[in-house]
């Protein structure tokens, strides 16, 4: 006993702070123990995915079988409801009938229109306008304008609506004509042809006939190609497609108009050294140099060039040979204008011409007084007031003596 005793009181502990329970774990012992969870936590991430991909394949494959045995499963719209629709919002595709478009798109070709139709409608660039153009957007065309269209034809090849944006405006070419006839309206028409009996030109875009017996210039066909008449309506006739005009018409009302200190707008066909012949509606007047400016003008060149347009004011019209005698001297506010500043003379050209006119009235109704002074056997003479009467006895019946001193008035 005594032995066992001296053996077990021989043993020594270690204390608890140098057992391994107590010891901190050194760094090195440390990394297989990271590297354990995050390959556990790469594991279930992985499983994680999987398990949604094939999730995801199960939902696709069951959708696929569903549309290839079922496709109509659960659709409250069905094809026959899709036909029902269509034939709900069709319209009469007949040629000549008239449907709203809007252009979503153009080309060279012409344009696409969405006419709420099975497909898409053409409208060709032939039939884009009642002038000729060279694309479609110098009709004013462009994606997104909505317009009335005319259906002419039906594409063989997809079933498409061919449109016509020219029909429609050539119907209203005939409703303005014949408008313009009933008002006796002058306007101008621009010469692109000629045959044997006259000249063709183009009024309200329709090509209209011009007789050479109904044109009042002399010149040959040649020279008026791509001039610009005055023309007025003669005949208006949609259904025979006839438009016949008169250049002659025409110049007889315009000729009316010209009255002496009215203003025109012409333009400048040539010059001479002795002045410049102006176009004022179809009629040749000629703007002397001595008319230009009250400032002497030694070149016509350096104030007017041929093209130039300008307002002129008439000085004279002699119909029976045709001579109109043109001014720009007189609409000068200050003398020399119509050289240093054109543009302020045409601005101011009513104005001036108005005072020319109201000068020209009084010089006439002085020439009139003095007449009337002179001749009393016309039995009428101006009173103290200005005012036209019969001749009393405050005019002796001789006439007056101007070479007689007048007395003074009394206070």
């Amino acid at each position: 006993m005594a032995s066992l005793a001296q053996q077990i009181g021989g043993l020594r502990c270690p204390s608890l702070s140098n057992t391994r329970l107590s010891r901190k774990p050194s760094s090195s012992n440390t990394q297989p123990v990271k590297r354990i969870f995050t390959t556990k936590a790469a594991v279930a991430v992985s499983n994680a995915q999987t398990r949604e991909r094939m999730k995801l394949k199960e939902m696709f494959e069951e959708a696929y079988e569903r549309c290839r045995t079922s496709p109509y499963e659960g659709v409250a719209f069905t094809v026959d409801d899709f036909h029902s629709a269509i034939e709900k919002y069709d319209y009469n595709s007949e040629i000549g009938t008239k449907v709203k478009g809007t252009v979503f798109n153009v080309d060279a070709n012409g344009a696409l229109v969405d006419v709420t139709a099975k497909s898409s409608a053409f409208l060709p660039i032939r039939e884009a306008c009642i002038h000729g153009i060279k694309h479609v957007e110098e009709a004013g065309i462009v994606p997104g304008l909505r317009e009335e269209f005319v259906i002419i034809g039906e594409n063989e090849h997809d079933d498409s609506l061919i449109l016509s944006l020219r029909q429609i405006q050539y119907d209203l070419a005939w409703e303005r004509c014949r408008q313009l006839q009933a008002e006796d309206v002058v306007l101008t028409g621009k010469v692109v042809g000629a045959n044997k009996g006259g000249i063709v030109a183009i009024v309200e875009g329709l090509r209209g006939f011009v007789p050479f017996s109904q044109i009042s210039s002399k010149s040959s066909a040649e020279d008026l190609l791509e001039k610009y008449l005055p023309l007025k309506f003669v005949e208006v006739d949609e259904e025979q497609s006839r438009l016949v005009l008169s250049n002659r018409k025409a110049m007889a009302d315009s000729q009316a108009q010209l009255g002496i200190g009215s203003v025109v707008t012409g333009t400048v066909q040539s010059l001479k050294p002795y002045g410049a012949f102006i176009d004022i509606g179809g009629i040749n007047g000629l703007l002397h140099v001595s008319q230009i400016s009250h400032d002497r003008v030694s070149d016509i060149a350096t104030v007017l060039q041929p093209g130039d347009t300008l307002k002129v004011m008439i000085l004279s019209h002699d119909r029976e040979r045709g001579r109109v005698s043109l001014s720009t001297k007189k609409l000068e506010p200050t003398p020399g204008d119509m050289i240093r500043n054109p543009k302020l003379v045409f601005e101011k050209a009513e104005e001036m011409a108005q005072t020319f006119r109201q000068r020209i009235a009084q010089a006439e109704a002085m020439a009139r007084a003095d007449m009337l002074r002179f001749q009393p056997e016309s039995g009428l003479t101006l009173n103290a007031d200005g005012i036209l009467g019969p001749l009393t006895e405050d005019l002796p019946a001789e006439g007056l003596d101007f070479s007689e001193e007048i007395p003074a008035a009394e206070d």
